[in-house]
C-alpha cells in the first residue's frame, strides 16, 4: 500500500496519508494527555503585550529546551480549554504553535507545528465562512470573521522533520489564526475599526476564566 511507503520515506512524529498530509487524528487523547503531564502551565499573555505583535523567531533548536516547550504549551492550551495556542501566547518568540482542535465533522486533530507556513490556496479552495472567532489573547470577546474553511500549512514537527497539515470548517480556522499569531497579527487586526473597538469592550467587561498576564 501507499502508506507504507510513505511511513518508510519519513520518520517524523505522525503518521503521512498517502497524500503526505499527517494522520493527526489517531491516539488524540493519549498523544495530548502525555504532553500535559510533562508540562507546565503558564499564564495566558492577552493583546498590547509586544510579544503578540511582531513576527516570532523561528525555531531551528529542536532539542529538550523545545520539548518542554510544547509540553508547557499543551498544558496551558488545556487549563485555558483552548483549541489552539502559539508559542508568544505564553510570552515565547518562537514560530511553534499546537492544536486539539475537531473540524466540522467531529474528527479530532492533535499535533504541533513548527516554523509554519500557509500555502496558497487556488481560487476553488478559497470558500469563505464567516463563523464568529476568539482568541485566548483576546479573553471572552468574539466577532465573525471571513476565513477560507479550508486551509494547508506546511513546517516541521516537534522534532524538526517536514510536515503538511490540511484541515477544514472549524480547525481550518484554527491553523490560520495561530500561524497568524506567529507573524504578529491576532484575529482583531482583521476586523473593521468598529468591530475591533467592539471586541475590545467585550474583553474589558468581562473577566477571564483562566490565569493571564496584565500588561503594565
Amino acid at each position: 500500500m501507499a502508506q507504507q511507503d510513505t511511513d518508510q520515506q519519513h520518520a517524523g512524529v505522525l503518521p503521512l496519508d498517502e497524500e503526505g498530509y499527517v494522520i493527526d487524528t489517531e491516539g488524540c487523547a493519549e498523544r495530548e494527555a502525555a504532553w500535559v503531564e510533562r508540562g507546565t502551565s503558564r499564564p495566558i499573555t492577552v493583546v498590547g503585550n509586544p510579544v503578540l505583535h511582531k513576527e516570532c523567531r523561528d525555531v531551528t533548536d529542536f532539542g529538550p529546551d523545545l520539548q518542554q516547550l510544547v509540553a508547557d504549551m499543551f498544558a496551558s492550551q488545556r487549563t485555558a480549554e483552548g483549541v489552539g495556542l502559539a508559542a508568544n501566547q505564553i510570552g515565547v518568540d518562537l514560530k511553534v504553535f499546537v492544536y486539539d482542535c475537531p473540524d466540522d465533522d467531529g474528527a479530532r486533530h492533535v499535533g504541533v507545528v513548527c516554523n509554519p507556513k500557509p500555502v496558497e490556496l487556488p481560487a476553488e479552495k478559497r470558500r469563505l465562512d464567516d463563523t464568529n472567532e476568539g482568541c485566548l489573547s483576546v479573553p471572552t470577546a468574539y466577532a465573525p470573521l471571513a476565513r477560507p474553511d479550508y486551509a494547508e500549512v506546511t513546517g516541521q514537527d516537534e522534532l524538526g522533520n517536514p510536515v503538511k497539515v490540511r484541515g477544514t470548517g472549524y480547525f481550518a480556522r484554527c491553523l490560520q489564526h495561530e500561524t497568524d499569531h506567529l507573524y504578529g497579527y491576532l484575529y482583531i487586526d482583521r476586523l473593521s475599526k468598529r468591530e475591533r473597538k467592539d471586541a475590545l469592550r467585550q474583553m474589558a467587561e468581562n473577566e477571564p476564566r483562566y490565569p493571564v498576564v496584565a500588561n503594565d
